[in-house]
């Protein structure tokens, strides 16, 4: 039963980058984490009245609420990571750094659960690890052919306004020269500051949204070896509202320390829906999760969710037009079968 509480959990965090990229392309990542994080609050006490088992907080032991608020700061931090990596960076590169946390937890339910590694388990962190390698290259690749188109187009444009300069007049030609002279010997100094600042800013941001999405995948490695840990003894549902109450004081707090808490009343309507929905998805992936957490093994239970890669590309390529390349298509197939390898 509690591989397709994994499936569930699968479905629907693909679903939830999907509409967590529409929600956050003008609306910042931070207000939109702390924005999402109250539906899901309010989704997960809602299970938890429906199950009936409230009335166990009090009998939660000490060291089982430390793991979870601990697994909540883990997963306030990871949220953080993600959604500002999705914010500046194309969802089919963010979601498989994100996922190859698979590898990571893996290695710590090893060393913390004493869950064993199989030579199957080990060819299944060497596939994804491959894969995951692959989909990051094509990024880089990417972006370094943009930048050529754009040099192309700006040497096109200087050739263009030569042109039009030497069909003036033949009264103005020397003046004309003399000052295009002067002209081109600043527009040449300007690019060349231009061209050293932008590379500067693309390097920046090329390493911006992979520092966010590896933060993002270390931290959701973390989630799972705690959650697996706060999550004995306790009712599922309870568990996941406990741990989202940290999140929610967390994203918060994240929000005010940055000043951007004036900036909820501006969050277009269409956003702001996209937001709540990825919330609803959220609140439904974190559910079917910590129940499969809870009944099965954290080193199967993990590769499973992180198939929602699938969902993800699929739904990115009919909302965003990202298509793969070869080299991403070879790469989402190694992470898949490495993941499959895992599972069975």
């Amino acid at each position: 039963m509690w591989i397709l509480y994994a499936c569930g959990s699968a479905l629907f965090a693909g679903v939830t980058s999907i509409l967590a990229k529409c929600g956050i392309r003008k609306t910042d990542s931070n207000v939109a984490t702390a924005v999402r994080t109250i539906v899901v609050l309010a989704f997960s006490w809602l299970m938890v009245l429906l199950v009936g088992s409230g009335a166990e907080i009090g009998q939660i032991q000490g060291r089982t609420f430390l793991f979870l608020i601990l697994s909540g700061l883990a997963t306030g931090a990871s949220w953080l990571c993600y959604f500002r990596a999705l914010q500046i960076g194309d969802i089919n590169k963010v979601v498989p750094i994100d996922k190859s946390s698979t590898v990571l937890t893996i290695v710590l339910a090893f060393v913390f659960l004493h869950e064993t590694i199989s030579l199957v388990k080990a060819a299944g962190i060497v596939l994804i690890a491959a894969g995951t390698f692959l989909m990051i290259e094509r990024k880089m690749e990417r972006s370094s052919s943009a930048e050529k188109e754009r040099s192309m187009e700006e040497t096109h444009s200087m050739e263009e306004t030569h042109s039009m300069e030497e069909k003036r007049s033949i009264e103005e030609k020397h003046f004309i020269e003399e000052k295009r002279s002067m002209d081109e010997t600043r527009s040449m100094e300007e690019m060349r500051s231009a061209e050293k600042k932008a590379a500067g800013q693309g390097g920046i941001k090329a390493k911006s949204w992979l520092l966010y999405a590896a933060g993002s995948a270390v931290f959701a490695s973390l989630t799972a070896i705690l959650g697996k840990i706060g999550i004995t003894g306790v009712e599922s549902n309870l568990g996941t509202a406990i741990r989202t109450c940290v999140v929610l004081i967390m994203a918060w707090v994240m929000v005010f320390a940055t000043g951007k808490q004036k900036t909820v009343k501006e969050i277009p309507r269409g956003e702001l829906g996209f937001i709540c929905l990825s919330g609803l998805a959220t609140g439904g992936s974190w559910l079917c999760y910590y129940k499969a957490l809870q009944e099965g093994p954290a080193s199967v239970v993990v590769p499973v969710d992180k198939l929602s890669i699938l969902v993800t590309v699929a739904f990115s390529r009919l909302v965003f037009g990202e298509r793969l390349s070869v080299k991403s298509g070879l790469g989402l197939g190694l992470i898949v079968a490495g993941t499959m390898l895992m599972l069975f």
